[in-house]
């Protein structure tokens, strides 16, 4: 197995963070590149009338959501490059698993390796899981890195 590049999408929680620092391990013997991505989701409005009450400060606060999203990943990638990793970060906009999928295959990427908050039951239904979706789009394999659980 050869592994190249591995593609690492954070929303820097802790569990996607924790997910980034096992991608640095895992990928550290393949000598393999890390791409970090973080996908803006768009937002959505219940009506015309809502977008509109809202688009005067709505571009400012898209920019400054993207500004410091890429302040929070080139950190990230300064900090997993600090430690020998060779880290490339990308910040893009849309639905999360379909980006992530769609950017795997667009890179190339020989693995995504990505938190899973692991909800079940109602949970799980009502806010579903972008890595399942992931899991299911992918063309590549996807590692899932869960939280550890308490003791």
């Amino acid at each position: 197995m050869q592994i190249k590049k591995v593609l690492v999408p954070v929303d820097f929680s802790k569990d996607s963070l924790r997910a980034a620092e096992y991608a640095k391990n895992f990928a550290a013997p393949f000598g393999a590149q890390l791409v970090l991505l973080h996908v803006i989701e768009p937002i959505y409005y219940a009506s015309p009338a809502d977008m509109y009450a809202a688009s005067p400060n709505l571009a400012l606060l898209i920019e400054e959501q993207r500004k410091a999203a890429q302040a929070q990943l080139e950190q990230l990638a300064q900090k997993l490059s600090g430690q020998g990793a060779k880290v490339q970060t990308l910040l893009k906009s849309g639905s999360p698993a379909q980006v992530i999928a769609d950017t795997a295959k667009r890179i190339k990427a020989d693995l995504i390796v990505m938190a899973t908050h692991g909800r079940t039951g109602l949970a799980h239904v009502l806010l579903g899981s972008v890595a399942e979706r992931v899991v299911r789009l992918a063309t590549c394999p996807v590692l899932t890195v869960r939280r550890p659980r308490r003791r």
